[in-house]
């Protein structure tokens, strides 16, 4: 896999190419599901405040299209940790100690690791993980922008008065209400939640700046 004086052989230098191809791929896949969940998002926010008569529940059925969207993402988002693991593994195992004589391996036994991956691909993280991951990067802040819109909708653009004006059908003001609320509450307690992250080499943004670097404010 190596040679003495070029380093990696072409066939590690064509797998690693291939391994790239593939985490892009999916990369933009978890890309074009976002697309969908925002431009969902603005349409269903353009068409609520056009009109007073407007029902605002249908502001609370986007809630149940963009968690669709969300559990689309998550399953792409398992995927695309497969092909990214891959990488950093060849990164961190085989280029940075190729730029870097004196930089130790990451992993010693990396080789074992990626061959038996490779035997039996399987899955790095839970879809727990993976929710959590694409509700911090993205859709918690789209579930806020949503349900707060539900809210302004509910209290000043209607007569009636708050709970009461966000009664659906023969569910009172104080129960819808209290669903939304369980909801984004329940969003907010997978997505931040104190766990093992098993996500390989996830940026982190607080292992952006080097050691003694002050913050950019």
């Amino acid at each position: 896999m190596l040679d003495a004086e070029m380093g990696p052989s072409s066939a590690l230098a064509h797998l690693y190419r291939g391994e790239l191809h593939r985490m892009k791929l999916w990369r933009e896949r978890l890309d074009r599901t976002t697309n969908w969940a925002v431009l969902l998002l603005a349409a269903l926010l353009t068409w609520a405040f056009s009109n007073e008569t407007n029902p605002h529940y249908v502001v609370l059925v986007g809630n149940l299209a963009v968690g669709l969207f969300l559990s689309i993402e998550a399953r792409r988002y398992r995927a695309y940790d497969t092909w990214r693991s891959r990488v950093r593994s060849l990164q961190q195992n085989v280029w940075a100690p190729g730029l870097d004589p004196t930089r130790d391996l990451a992993d010693e036994g990396w080789r074992r690791v990626l061959a038996a991956d490779y035997a039996r691909p399987t899955l790095k993280i839970t879809t727990e993980e993976a929710l959590a991951h694409r509700l911090r990067r993205v859709y918690l802040p789209l579930f806020a922008i949503l349900n707060g819109a539900w809210v302004l909708r509910v209290t000043a653009f209607t007569d009636a008065t708050w709970p009461a004006s966000a009664q659906v059908g023969p569910v009172s003001g104080v129960a819808v209400t209290a669903l939304v609320g369980v909801f984004m509450l329940g969003a907010l307690v997978i997505a931040v939640r104190p766990r093992t992250w098993h996500a390989s080499d996830e940026l982190r943004e607080e292992a952006l700046r080097r050691d003694g670097e002050t913050p950019r404010t």
